[in-house]
């Protein structure tokens, strides 16, 4: 099964939403996409869960543009509410895709920059990034598909499946469809759910945590395979200069669209402290 694993630096042994400013004691299992939380708050923690953010079950319904009121997650960046929780895919514009010859294929930020729908808040958690110019295509059931056929797409895919299959850590079914797992990660899986060790869902005093990613890295790409590290902002800061938390996803490219790549055994998601996004492709 897939463990969120030690990092590197003075934050090392700290789980990763941990890192991320919550002032709770998180125990957190993946199994890439099996989420086991247990959350033992303490009293400063609990405060300031719950004073981050605004529910989307009172956002206003506006069926028109399929988004009710936005919202501002604790940095103060503009996060959209879909009136579906599934997520609204964006038209796409092929035209806008870079090309490998491009000296900026595997380093240009998808299009567009900024504007409705570029990060939404799918299942009442996570937040993710949308396009016009690499995907998702359409959103189908719970799945977000459709990604290109290029770094940028990989990168989309990634985070869209990996918040996809934790926002619904017992759904099989959708495990099956977006992530490559090999038959011992299978039965693992199928283990901790027969054992009541699989939530049914992210707890929801962890959604203000569940904030954008500030940037990407491509580390490797082909065209069967690709490895993208990513980047949130931590609250915490070293000598009053910010810090963000990284992690490192793979994906393959598999019946014409990409699916996230299982760890089992053991192996790790790595997750790192970053001084510096110095570098990187901000989204």
């Amino acid at each position: 099964m897939v463990r969120l694993g030690p990092g590197s630096g003075p934050a090392q042994n700290r789980s990763p939403l941990a890192m991320l400013g919550v002032s709770a004691v998180l125990a957190v299992v993946v199994a890439v996409l099996v989420t086991v939380i247990a959350m033992r708050d303490n009293t400063v923690g609990g405060d300031q869960v719950s004073k981050t953010g605004t529910s989307s079950e009172n956002v206003p319904d506006t069926a028109a543009s399929g988004f009710g009121n936005p919202e501002t997650d604790m940095f103060g960046r503009r996060v959209d509410v879909p009136d579906n929780g599934t997520g609204v895919a964006l038209e796409q514009n092929p035209a806008l895709q870079q090309q490998p010859d491009a000296p900026t294929w595997q380093t240009a930020a998808p299009q567009p920059a900024s504007g409705q729908g570029v990060w939404q808040r799918v299942f009442g958690g996570p937040v993710v990034r949308f396009s016009t110019s690499d995907g998702p295509a359409r959103i189908d059931g719970k799945a977000a598909v459709g990604f290109a056929h290029t770094p940028r797409g990989a990168a989309l895919a990634a985070e869209q499946i990996y918040w996809r299959t934790n926002a619904n850590p017992r759904d099989r079914d959708l495990l099956l469809r977006l992530v490559e797992v090999t038959p011992q990660y299978l039965a693992d899986y199928d283990r901790l759910v027969a054992e009541g060790r699989v939530s049914d869902r992210l707890p929801d005093k962890l959604r203000p945590l569940l904030f954008a990613s500030d940037a990407f890295r491509i580390e490797s790409y082909t065209a069967d395979s690709a490895t993208i590290q990513f980047a949130r902002k931590a609250r915490e800061t070293t000598d009053g200069q910010p810090t963000w938390v990284g992690m490192r996803l793979a994906v393959m490219w598999r019946d014409g669209d990409w699916k996230l790549t299982a760890v089992s055994g053991q192996q790790q998601v790595q997750i790192d402290s970053l001084p510096s996004i110095e570098g990187w492709t901000q989204w």
